[in-house]
């Protein structure tokens, strides 16, 4: 069962946490299952950047990102090269750690003027 280190957030999670979740889940209902409510607008459906993370170790043992992430990812607050959509990122046997960027752009609904 792999680990996921959440640094501290402000807002979400001050004091920072480590979760066990089972392979297979995404990071995100990780998240959300053990308290740390990350902002998900669009329902986990990849259509906005509300659950955008950055994966600061194990980023090389997770799948790569489909095209659809990417694309919405390069609008995303705070991009940096290890940037990811929880909802898209099926966790492995591999730990990770995690930091939640300070703000979001929800691409659902500020995208569409």
């Amino acid at each position: 069962m792999p680990q996921i280190v959440v640094l501290p957030h402000v807002e979400l999670c001050p004091e920072g946490t480590v979760i066990d979740a089972p392979a297979g889940t995404s990071l995100c209902d990780a998240l959300l299952a053990n308290e740390v409510e990350i902002e998900h607008a669009c329902e986990k459906s990849c259509a906005c950047t509300t659950c955008h993370v950055i994966v600061r170790e194990g980023f090389d043992t997770l799948a790569p990102s489909e095209e659809k992430e990417d694309d919405l990812l390069d609008k995303a607050w705070g991009l940096e090269p290890n940037s990811r959509l929880s909802c898209q990122v099926v966790l492995g046997a591999a730990d990770l750690v995690i930091e939640i960027p300070r703000y979001t752009i929800n691409m659902a609904k500020e995208g569409k003027r």
